[in-house]
């Protein structure tokens, strides 16, 4: 084989360290950005928090000191001896040894005992409580059912969804247990009185009469909505309200005061112990209103404030090889490339929240309706970005306003032409949607294909299926559910 040299031309990006941690700290949210500063400080000895060194009544007096010298040129700071002797002055009283109280230790635990042996000193456990089936095998054995049917009721308490529904039956149980099933259905109705009402259930409808069987007695129209649940309960579901008044001889304000005393009861009894965590957000943008105009600025909370810790940076020595000293010229370099990372990024965030704000003014002026058509590009061109920078920028990021917290891809939206020649945002058009929703007449709510009409009156040509879509990406039920009477 003939060996030759060739000349080629082509173009290759390369992606410097430098480059690729400034993209990945680009495209964090903020309780990401903070574990990576926390990780660069546990890392990087050259990091540090920034801190006062000075408390803000220290500042403060050192700013008044120099804003009003002395005319004498005398120092007016009092000495150590003056110090001493004002302190003295101010706290020459004598304090007691006891200060008086006005309670007595035996008069708050007088009726606090120990338990005594073969006592459970976890009689009382509310605290320890955690989920659903904790809190039911805890009043289990509050009761004084015999160790059979204790076993039976732990097991039927396992078979208990996180809704509260039993997913079971009383067959399966008879037959894993090798009992009879009047012995199963005895301990169920028991289980089936444990707070929160209706838990153990076999179905809705039985979770819906056991959570009534548990309101006083002297409830209003108490016995009316045992009678819907237990005979109409398809055509409450169906809204079939004509029906219902015919079939339970009620008028319709009487049928009304029953369906809001129903309203009241819960499908899913086991949901207030599903142990799901709030989930919070923090805002990386403020926008408020100050003097006629929209301003824009980082959350100050947020931000983090670290530094390069200037010991550590003076002891290097720029002709010393030695490892001591490259170990601190590396990790110098490294802290000056995360400081400029940061910088970056809170630069980046700044002029796109900038932007969004200064084409999105309809929106924080008059509302969600005035939101304009807006796409990736049309801030990309307008500072100078490349759109997948936008997108990184944008993702896990909120931004806090008056009108409440939004993510910043909330302000994105496609495009709907109009009677006028201009574009509708699918947001305002949505927003438009909700709009009409709620003002709608309960007893007659709009259809898709009324919403459909409404808009096009006001020069918005969509089609019925896109209303559709619309609504229910917004969670809103259709128009035959969302029917009421009260």
């Amino acid at each position: 084989m003939k060996q030759s040299l060739q000349l080629k031309l082509g173009t290759q990006l390369t992606m410097t360290p430098q480059l690729q941690q400034a993209i990945r700290l680009l495209q964090l949210s903020t309780l990401d950005l903070q574990q990576e500063v926390q990780a660069a400080l546990d890392g990087n000895p050259m990091l540090e928090v920034e801190s006062e060194d000075l408390t803000p009544a220290a500042n403060t007096e050192k700013n008044a000191q120099q804003e009003l010298p002395s005319s004498t040129g005398e120092d007016l700071t009092p000495t150590a001896s003056e110090e001493k002797e004002l302190g003295d002055a101010d706290w020459n009283q004598d304090i007691p040894a006891e200060l008086p109280v006005d309670t007595q230790w035996d008069d708050i635990y007088s009726s606090y005992s120990a338990p005594t042996e073969g006592e459970d000193p976890n009689f009382e456990r509310n605290t320890a409580i955690d989920t659903l089936q904790d809190h039911l095998r805890w009043q289990l054995n509050l009761t004084t059912l015999s160790s059979h049917d204790k076993r039976i009721g732990e097991h039927l308490i396992d078979a208990i969804s996180p809704n509260g529904l039993l997913n079971t039956t009383v067959n399966d149980v008879a037959t894993s247990l090798q009992i009879e099933e009047d012995e199963v259905v005895a301990v169920l109705k028991a289980v089936q009185q444990f707070e929160p009402a209706g838990c153990g259930a076999r179905n809705l409808q039985e979770c819906l009469l056991l959570q009534l069987q548990q309101l006083p007695v002297g409830t209003p129209w108490l016995k009316e909505a045992q009678t819907i649940i237990e005979r109409h309960l398809e055509l409450l579901g169906k809204r079939d309200f004509r029906q219902l008044s015919r079939r339970t001889r009620l008028t319709e304000a009487q049928l009304g005061e029953v369906i809001r005393l129903i309203q009241t009861l819960t499908p899913n009894p086991g949901e207030e112990f599903s142990g799901e965590q709030p989930a919070y957000v923090i805002p990386d943008i403020i926008v408020s209103r100050k003097e006629q105009r929209w301003l824009v600025e980082l959350n100050p909370e947020i931000t983090p404030k670290i530094r390069i810790n200037g010991h550590y940076a003076s002891l290097v020595k720029r002709a010393d090889n030695s490892r001591e000293n490259n170990f601190l010229r590396d990790h110098l370099q490294e802290a000056r490339w995360f400081l400029k990372s940061l910088q970056s990024r809170h630069d980046t965030l700044l002029k796109v929240a900038t932007s969004i704000v200064d084409k999105q003014q309809g929106f924080f002026e008059e509302g969600p309706e005035a939101m304009r058509p807006m796409v990736l590009a049309d801030i990309a061109e307008t500072i100078g970005m490349h759109e997948s920078t936008i997108s990184r920028v944008t993702t896990q990021k909120y931004m806090l306003t008056p009108r409440g917290v939004f993510e910043l891809k909330y302000f994105f939206s496609s495009h709907v032409s109009t009677d006028s020649g201009e574009d509708a945002s699918s947001t305002a058009i949505r927003a438009l949607i909700r709009k009409l929703i709620d003002t709608e007449v309960p007893r007659k709510p709009l259809s898709d294909n009324k919403i459909t009409q409404e808009l096009d009156k006001q020069g918005i040509k969509v089609a019925r299926r896109t209303v559709a879509k619309y609504r229910e990406s917004m969670g809103i039920p259709s128009s035959s559910e969302r029917k009421r009477l009260v």
